[in-house]
């Protein structure tokens, strides 16, 4: 490990802003600092997360692209939480829990399918 300290980078969506849509890549998860997100498929609400709520994380953990859509439901910020960031921290988490992360995305895709 370098020793560096890793730069967080920190956003703000205002509010009625896209942060994805359905189907794009996923190259990064969010970490809600303040504000609301709101979770959109079909046109319909299926979530809203707040402060330390994470989000857009199983496009990283299975490489699939994005299921849902986010929007800001007012003003949020967030920090972003890029691919090789969140790929460094799976990899030292225990194996057991990779595995169950992995099928639960699984299952949650299989699901809204």
């Amino acid at each position: 490990m370098s020793g560096q300290s890793r730069v967080l980078e920190r956003k703000v969506f205002y509010a009625n802003t896209k942060i994805f849509a359905e189907g794009e890549a996923g190259d990064r998860a969010y970490l809600i600092q303040d504000g609301t997100v709101e979770i959109i498929k079909n046109g319909q609400v299926l979530a809203e997360l707040s402060k330390g709520e994470l989000f857009g994380e199983m496009a990283l953990v299975d490489d699939q692209p994005r299921m849902a859509s986010a929007r800001a439901k007012n003003d949020v910020s967030v920090v972003i939480i890029g691919r090789e960031t969140f790929r460094e921290k799976l990899s030292k988490a225990d194996p057991f829990i990779r595995g169950l992360l992995t099928i639960f995305v699984r299952n949650i895709r299989n699901l809204s399918r």
